[in-house]
Protein backbone atom coordinates (compact mmCIF):
# COMPACT_ATOMS: atom_id res chain seq x y z
CA UNK A 1 0.00 0.00 0.00
CA UNK A 2 1.46 3.50 -1.05
CA UNK A 3 1.29 6.33 1.65
CA UNK A 4 1.25 9.73 0.93
CA UNK A 5 2.48 12.64 2.89
CA UNK A 6 -0.76 15.12 3.48
CA UNK A 7 0.31 18.83 4.39
CA UNK A 8 -0.83 19.31 8.15
CA UNK A 9 -3.34 22.38 8.91
CA UNK A 10 -3.52 22.78 4.79
CA UNK A 11 -5.58 26.02 4.90
CA UNK A 12 -8.77 26.04 2.95
CA UNK A 13 -8.45 26.99 -0.29
CA UNK A 14 -10.85 30.32 -0.96
CA UNK A 15 -13.39 30.91 -3.10
CA UNK A 16 -11.34 33.14 -5.97
CA UNK A 17 -8.79 30.85 -6.09
CA UNK A 18 -11.46 28.06 -6.73
CA UNK A 19 -13.42 30.11 -9.63
CA UNK A 20 -9.21 30.27 -11.37
CA UNK A 21 -9.19 26.93 -11.22
CA UNK A 22 -12.16 26.07 -12.68
CA UNK A 23 -11.08 28.71 -15.58
CA UNK A 24 -7.86 26.18 -15.99
CA UNK A 25 -9.62 22.64 -15.95
CA UNK A 26 -12.38 24.31 -18.87
CA UNK A 27 -9.87 25.85 -21.04
CA UNK A 28 -7.98 22.54 -20.83
CA UNK A 29 -10.66 20.27 -21.87
CA UNK A 30 -11.51 22.46 -24.72
CA UNK A 31 -8.02 22.60 -25.86
CA UNK A 32 -7.82 19.14 -25.76
CA UNK A 33 -10.99 18.78 -26.37
CA UNK A 34 -11.49 16.03 -24.20
CA UNK A 35 -14.75 15.23 -21.87
CA UNK A 36 -13.12 15.47 -18.33
CA UNK A 37 -10.23 17.98 -17.21
CA UNK A 38 -10.23 17.30 -13.32
CA UNK A 39 -8.26 18.67 -10.13
CA UNK A 40 -8.26 16.06 -7.99
CA UNK A 41 -7.67 16.73 -4.10
CA UNK A 42 -6.30 13.85 -1.96
CA UNK A 43 -8.38 13.25 1.00
CA UNK A 44 -6.64 10.37 2.59
CA UNK A 45 -8.40 7.16 2.53
CA UNK A 46 -10.21 9.09 -0.30
CA UNK A 47 -9.23 10.69 -3.24
CA UNK A 48 -11.39 13.35 -4.21
CA UNK A 49 -12.81 15.00 -7.79
CA UNK A 50 -12.31 18.94 -6.30
CA UNK A 51 -12.77 20.98 -9.70
CA UNK A 52 -14.06 19.30 -12.78
CA UNK A 53 -14.72 20.70 -15.79
CA UNK A 54 -18.11 22.00 -17.21
CA UNK A 55 -17.19 20.62 -20.89
CA UNK A 56 -20.49 18.26 -22.69
CA UNK A 57 -20.02 14.59 -21.48
CA UNK A 58 -18.36 14.75 -18.21
CA UNK A 59 -19.19 12.15 -15.93
CA UNK A 60 -17.54 13.44 -12.85
CA UNK A 61 -18.78 15.95 -10.62
CA UNK A 62 -17.70 17.23 -7.56
CA UNK A 63 -19.42 15.02 -4.96
CA UNK A 64 -17.14 12.22 -7.01
CA UNK A 65 -14.62 10.54 -5.03
CA UNK A 66 -12.18 7.29 -5.45
CA UNK A 67 -10.44 5.21 -3.05
CA UNK A 68 -6.89 5.81 -2.78
CA UNK A 69 -4.34 2.41 -3.41
CA UNK A 70 -7.20 1.29 -5.68
CA UNK A 71 -5.14 1.02 -8.42
CA UNK A 72 -6.22 4.35 -9.76
CA UNK A 73 -4.31 6.61 -12.28
CA UNK A 74 -3.23 8.96 -9.64
CA UNK A 75 -2.54 6.58 -7.30
CA UNK A 76 0.55 6.33 -10.11
CA UNK A 77 1.21 9.73 -10.50
CA UNK A 78 1.38 10.51 -7.00
CA UNK A 79 3.82 7.82 -6.17
CA UNK A 80 6.07 8.56 -9.01
CA UNK A 81 5.47 12.20 -8.51
CA UNK A 82 5.86 12.64 -12.69
CA UNK A 83 3.81 12.68 -15.65
CA UNK A 84 1.12 9.79 -16.36
CA UNK A 85 -0.20 8.88 -20.37
CA UNK A 86 -1.98 5.95 -20.65
CA UNK A 87 -3.12 6.28 -24.25
CA UNK A 88 -5.84 3.00 -24.00
CA UNK A 89 -6.03 1.34 -21.15
CA UNK A 90 -7.69 -1.21 -22.29
CA UNK A 91 -4.85 -2.46 -24.40
CA UNK A 92 -2.57 -1.88 -21.41
CA UNK A 93 -2.69 -5.36 -18.96
CA UNK A 94 -1.53 -2.48 -16.03
CA UNK A 95 -4.59 -0.50 -16.39
CA UNK A 96 -7.31 -2.63 -17.89
CA UNK A 97 -8.78 -3.12 -14.66
CA UNK A 98 -8.41 0.68 -13.13
CA UNK A 99 -12.00 2.64 -11.23
CA UNK A 100 -12.06 4.88 -14.35
CA UNK A 101 -12.99 2.14 -16.83
CA UNK A 102 -16.58 1.75 -15.46
CA UNK A 103 -17.06 5.61 -16.30
CA UNK A 104 -15.53 4.57 -19.49
CA UNK A 105 -11.93 6.64 -19.38
CA UNK A 106 -9.64 4.69 -21.06
CA UNK A 107 -7.12 7.87 -22.09
CA UNK A 108 -5.78 9.61 -19.20
CA UNK A 109 -2.52 12.49 -18.97
CA UNK A 110 -2.17 14.26 -15.40
CA UNK A 111 1.02 15.78 -13.41
CA UNK A 112 0.93 15.35 -9.36
CA UNK A 113 0.14 18.77 -7.37
CA UNK A 114 2.10 19.68 -4.37
CA UNK A 115 1.86 21.74 -1.29
CA UNK A 116 5.18 24.29 -0.71
CA UNK A 117 6.26 21.67 1.73
CA UNK A 118 6.72 19.03 -0.72
CA UNK A 119 3.44 17.36 0.48
CA UNK A 120 0.76 15.91 -1.73
CA UNK A 121 -1.98 18.07 -2.96
CA UNK A 122 -3.68 15.33 -5.41
CA UNK A 123 -3.13 15.52 -9.55
CA UNK A 124 -4.45 17.75 -12.35
CA UNK A 125 -5.05 15.66 -15.55
CA UNK A 126 -7.25 15.25 -18.41
CA UNK A 127 -9.67 12.02 -19.69
CA UNK A 128 -10.68 11.00 -22.56
CA UNK A 129 -13.12 7.95 -23.55
CA UNK A 130 -11.10 7.34 -26.66
CA UNK A 131 -7.25 7.94 -27.55
CA UNK A 132 -6.58 11.48 -27.19
CA UNK A 133 -3.70 12.29 -29.52
CA UNK A 134 -4.10 16.16 -29.19
CA UNK A 135 -4.16 15.80 -25.71
CA UNK A 136 -0.36 14.49 -26.36
CA UNK A 137 0.60 17.64 -28.16
CA UNK A 138 -0.32 19.69 -25.26
CA UNK A 139 1.68 17.62 -22.18
CA UNK A 140 3.81 20.94 -21.78
CA UNK A 141 0.49 23.19 -21.37
CA UNK A 142 -0.57 20.83 -19.11
CA UNK A 143 2.60 20.90 -17.05
CA UNK A 144 2.23 24.81 -16.89
CA UNK A 145 -1.03 24.98 -15.76
CA UNK A 146 0.03 22.28 -13.20
CA UNK A 147 2.99 24.98 -12.16
CA UNK A 148 -0.25 27.67 -12.04
CA UNK A 149 -1.79 25.32 -9.30
CA UNK A 150 1.10 24.84 -8.05
CA UNK A 151 2.21 28.79 -7.54
CA UNK A 152 -1.58 29.12 -6.15
CA UNK A 153 -1.04 26.50 -3.11
CA UNK A 154 2.48 28.30 -2.17
CA UNK A 155 0.81 31.98 -2.33
CA UNK A 156 -2.08 30.44 -0.49
CA UNK A 157 0.58 29.20 2.31
CA UNK A 158 2.46 32.22 2.08
CA UNK A 159 -0.67 34.41 3.01
CA UNK A 160 -2.01 32.32 5.48
CA UNK A 161 1.56 32.38 7.18
CA UNK A 162 1.40 35.63 7.05
CA UNK A 163 -1.65 36.56 8.42
CA UNK A 164 -0.95 34.21 11.16
CA UNK A 165 2.64 36.11 11.36
CA UNK A 166 0.46 39.35 11.45
CA UNK A 167 -2.49 38.26 13.77
CA UNK A 168 0.59 36.74 16.30
CA UNK A 169 2.15 40.49 15.92
CA UNK A 170 -0.98 42.37 16.57
CA UNK A 171 -1.37 40.03 19.68
CA UNK A 172 2.17 40.82 20.84
CA UNK A 173 0.84 44.52 19.83
CA UNK A 174 -2.26 44.12 21.99
CA UNK A 175 -0.36 41.89 24.93
CA UNK A 176 2.61 45.14 24.63
CA UNK A 177 0.08 47.88 24.98
CA UNK A 178 -1.64 45.95 28.12
CA UNK A 179 1.63 45.41 29.44
CA UNK A 180 2.83 49.27 29.32
CA UNK A 181 -0.48 49.99 30.56
CA UNK A 182 0.01 48.08 32.98
CA UNK A 183 2.92 49.11 33.80
CA UNK A 184 2.46 52.59 33.84
CA UNK A 185 -0.72 52.38 36.11
CA UNK A 186 1.99 50.15 38.39
CA UNK A 187 4.55 53.26 38.06
CA UNK A 188 1.82 55.91 38.68
CA UNK A 189 0.82 53.94 41.94
CA UNK A 190 4.64 53.87 42.85
CA UNK A 191 5.43 57.17 42.22
CA UNK A 192 2.41 58.45 44.24
CA UNK A 193 3.15 56.14 46.98
CA UNK A 194 6.89 58.25 46.89
CA UNK A 195 5.21 61.55 46.98
CA UNK A 196 2.66 60.60 49.89
CA UNK A 197 5.90 58.99 51.76
CA UNK A 198 8.02 62.05 50.75
CA UNK A 199 4.96 64.66 51.68
CA UNK A 200 4.72 62.49 55.15
CA UNK A 201 8.79 62.29 56.33
CA UNK A 202 8.35 66.22 55.45
CA UNK A 203 5.30 66.17 57.63
CA UNK A 204 7.31 64.19 60.11
CA UNK A 205 10.86 66.09 59.96
CA UNK A 206 9.21 69.45 60.10
CA UNK A 207 6.97 68.08 63.58
CA UNK A 208 10.18 67.13 64.69
CA UNK A 209 12.10 70.36 63.90
CA UNK A 210 9.16 72.28 65.60
CA UNK A 211 9.36 70.10 68.59
CA UNK A 212 12.97 70.30 68.51
CA UNK A 213 12.64 74.19 68.89
CA UNK A 214 10.23 73.72 71.43
CA UNK A 215 12.72 71.42 73.83
CA UNK A 216 15.33 73.93 73.08
CA UNK A 217 12.80 77.32 73.93
CA UNK A 218 12.05 74.69 77.37
CA UNK A 219 15.76 73.99 77.65
CA UNK A 220 16.59 77.65 77.66
CA UNK A 221 13.62 78.47 80.18
CA UNK A 222 14.44 75.73 82.46
CA UNK A 223 18.17 77.21 82.43
CA UNK A 224 17.01 81.04 83.26
CA UNK A 225 14.73 79.41 85.86
CA UNK A 226 17.58 77.53 87.45
CA UNK A 227 19.86 80.42 87.22
CA UNK A 228 17.27 82.20 89.22
CA UNK A 229 16.02 79.67 91.50
CA UNK A 230 19.83 79.51 92.23
CA UNK A 231 20.68 83.10 92.76
CA UNK A 232 17.33 83.75 94.86
CA UNK A 233 18.72 80.16 97.06
CA UNK A 234 21.93 81.82 97.26
CA UNK A 235 19.93 85.53 97.80
CA UNK A 236 18.32 84.06 100.64
CA UNK A 237 21.80 81.81 102.06
CA UNK A 238 23.26 85.49 102.39
CA UNK A 239 20.25 87.04 104.09
CA UNK A 240 20.05 84.11 106.72
CA UNK A 241 24.13 84.60 107.16
CA UNK A 242 24.00 88.42 107.25
CA UNK A 243 21.23 88.36 109.70
CA UNK A 244 22.90 85.55 111.95
CA UNK A 245 25.72 87.52 111.86
CA UNK A 246 24.74 90.96 111.94
CA UNK A 247 21.11 90.86 113.15
CA UNK A 248 21.56 88.60 116.35
CA UNK A 249 25.14 87.40 116.61
CA UNK A 250 26.25 91.15 117.71
CA UNK A 251 24.11 91.13 121.05
CA UNK A 252 24.82 87.88 121.70
CA UNK A 253 28.24 89.32 122.36
CA UNK A 254 26.80 91.86 124.11
CA UNK A 255 25.01 89.84 126.31
CA UNK A 256 27.99 87.44 127.17
CA UNK A 257 29.49 89.87 128.13
CA UNK A 258 26.82 90.97 130.68
CA UNK A 259 28.20 88.14 132.73
CA UNK A 260 24.87 86.98 133.34
CA UNK A 261 26.05 83.32 134.83
CA UNK A 262 24.20 80.38 135.60
CA UNK A 263 21.62 78.77 133.56
CA UNK A 264 21.41 81.82 131.52
CA UNK A 265 25.23 81.30 130.54
CA UNK A 266 25.01 77.68 129.63
CA UNK A 267 21.71 78.59 127.52
CA UNK A 268 23.81 82.02 125.68
CA UNK A 269 26.71 79.58 125.01
CA UNK A 270 24.28 76.71 123.26
CA UNK A 271 22.62 79.52 121.32
CA UNK A 272 26.05 81.08 120.21
CA UNK A 273 27.15 77.31 119.10
CA UNK A 274 23.71 76.85 117.33
CA UNK A 275 23.74 80.32 115.36
CA UNK A 276 27.49 79.42 114.43
CA UNK A 277 26.58 75.94 112.84
CA UNK A 278 23.59 76.85 110.99
CA UNK A 279 25.88 79.85 109.85
CA UNK A 280 28.39 77.10 108.72
CA UNK A 281 26.13 75.08 106.33
CA UNK A 282 25.77 78.38 104.00
CA UNK A 283 28.66 78.79 101.48
CA UNK A 284 30.24 82.30 102.05
CA UNK A 285 30.13 84.07 98.62
CA UNK A 286 32.40 87.06 99.72
CA UNK A 287 34.89 84.33 100.78
CA UNK A 288 35.04 82.25 98.15
CA UNK A 289 35.03 84.95 95.33
CA UNK A 290 37.80 86.67 97.31
CA UNK A 291 39.86 84.66 99.55
CA UNK A 292 42.42 87.47 100.15
CA UNK A 293 40.07 88.94 102.68
CA UNK A 294 40.69 88.70 105.95
CA UNK A 295 37.60 87.72 108.27
CA UNK A 296 37.12 91.09 109.72
CA UNK A 297 36.96 92.76 105.74
CA UNK A 298 34.41 90.27 105.09
CA UNK A 299 32.28 91.40 107.80
CA UNK A 300 32.45 95.18 106.43
CA UNK A 301 32.43 94.13 102.70
CA UNK A 302 29.06 92.44 103.50
CA UNK A 303 27.87 95.65 105.79
CA UNK A 304 28.58 97.83 102.88
CA UNK A 305 26.72 95.45 100.19
CA UNK A 306 23.21 95.58 103.04
CA UNK A 307 23.82 99.58 102.78
CA UNK A 308 25.64 100.41 105.56
CA UNK A 309 27.19 103.54 106.00
CA UNK A 310 30.84 103.90 107.59
CA UNK A 311 29.26 105.31 110.52
CA UNK A 312 26.87 102.98 110.66
CA UNK A 313 29.14 99.70 110.18
CA UNK A 314 31.70 101.91 112.81
CA UNK A 315 29.03 101.16 115.87
CA UNK A 316 27.91 97.82 114.64
CA UNK A 317 31.75 96.61 115.19
CA UNK A 318 32.47 98.72 117.81
CA UNK A 319 35.29 100.28 116.55
CA UNK A 320 36.41 103.94 115.15
CA UNK A 321 35.48 105.37 111.69
CA UNK A 322 39.13 105.59 110.63
CA UNK A 323 39.43 102.02 110.86
CA UNK A 324 36.05 100.70 108.97
CA UNK A 325 37.80 103.50 106.21
CA UNK A 326 40.99 101.82 106.74
CA UNK A 327 39.13 97.84 105.78
CA UNK A 328 37.22 99.40 102.95
CA UNK A 329 40.28 100.62 101.29
CA UNK A 330 41.81 97.14 101.53
CA UNK A 331 38.56 95.88 100.30
CA UNK A 332 38.93 98.01 97.16
CA UNK A 333 42.61 97.27 96.55
CA UNK A 334 42.14 93.31 96.81
CA UNK A 335 38.69 93.65 94.63
CA UNK A 336 41.13 95.25 91.99
CA UNK A 337 38.73 98.58 92.12
CA UNK A 338 41.21 101.52 92.01
CA UNK A 339 39.00 104.07 90.59
CA UNK A 340 37.14 105.72 93.25
CA UNK A 341 34.49 106.83 90.38
CA UNK A 342 33.14 103.27 91.31
CA UNK A 343 30.95 102.57 94.29
CA UNK A 344 32.64 99.68 96.21
CA UNK A 345 28.76 98.80 97.54
CA UNK A 346 27.21 98.69 93.94
CA UNK A 347 30.80 96.97 92.80
CA UNK A 348 29.85 94.13 95.76
CA UNK A 349 26.26 94.21 95.12
CA UNK A 350 26.91 92.27 91.55
CA UNK A 351 28.68 89.70 92.90
CA UNK A 352 26.18 86.31 93.70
Amino acid sequence: MLKFDVMKNAPEIPDRMLAKWQRVVDILARLVDAPSGLIMKMNPPQHDVFVTSASEGNPYTTETTFTLNTGLYCDTVMAERDLLVVPDAREDPLWNKNPDLKHGMVFYMGYPLTWPDGSLFGTICVLDRQNNQRALEYKELLDEFREVIDSDLRLLVELCERERVEKALQAAHDHLEERVVERTKELSRVNEELWRQIAQREKTEAALREREAELEETNTALKVLLAQVEAAKHDAEEKVVWNINEQIAPYVDKLKGLGLGGKAESYLSILDGNLKDISAQFPNSLASKFSSLTPTEIEVAKLIRVGKTTKEIAGIMCTAKSTIDFHRNNIRKKVGINSSNVSLRSYLTTLP
